[in-house]
């Protein structure tokens, strides 16, 4: 099925962005995106208007959950889409080396294309990995990347009308 086609105009219409869709051991999982975020009132909304289309157009034969969600802080990655919308970001993935062990990178992706990731790694510099060599891969969000800025001493802007 494709899902795109069928939910692109239910969630534009609520202000949304399909991320991701999969349909694996019996879950519709659903994973949407919204500029600046997406709140729980707009997942509710979401959900409710995609088990209504489910319902009117039952597109699954089987039975299955509706599981609609966010990409959440650390975000799966597996379309070029994806990977290209996380250039300049930390991330991690598993390459697969056919006869050679597995191996997981970390570090910047600095390039994304139909057919391959640019990654900056932590310990070998950058590498270039082929899609199909990717097992998995996800983005890193890293806590306490920032000092908080304090106000001690500082004083409080006010504004004031004049009338």
């Amino acid at each position: 099925m494709e899902w795109d086609t069928a939910l692109d105009p239910l969630l534009s219409s609520l202000g949304l962005e399909l991320y991701d869709v999969e349909f694996s051991a019996g879950t519709l999982n659903v994973v949407l995106t919204k500029a600046g975020g997406v709140d729980l009132e707009a997942l509710t909304k979401a959900n409710r208007t995609i088990s209504e289309w489910l319902d009117a157009n039952d597109p699954i034969a089987s039975r299955y959950t509706l599981d609609v969600s966010s990409p959440g802080l650390e975000r799966r990655l597996r379309t070029p889409a994806h990977f290209l919308g996380a250039v300049g970001e930390v991330v991690t993935l598993r390459e697969l080396r056919g006869e050679e062990p597995t191996r997981r990178l970390e570090g910047t992706l600095v390039a994304a294309d139909d057919r391959s990731v640019t990654l900056d790694d932590h310990e070998r510099g950058e590498v270039t990995i082929a899609f199909e060599a990717i097992e998995r891969a996800r983005t890193v969000f890293e806590w306490g990347a920032t000092k908080p800025v304090t106000t001690k001493g500082a004083k409080a802007a006010s504004t004031s009308k004049k009338g």
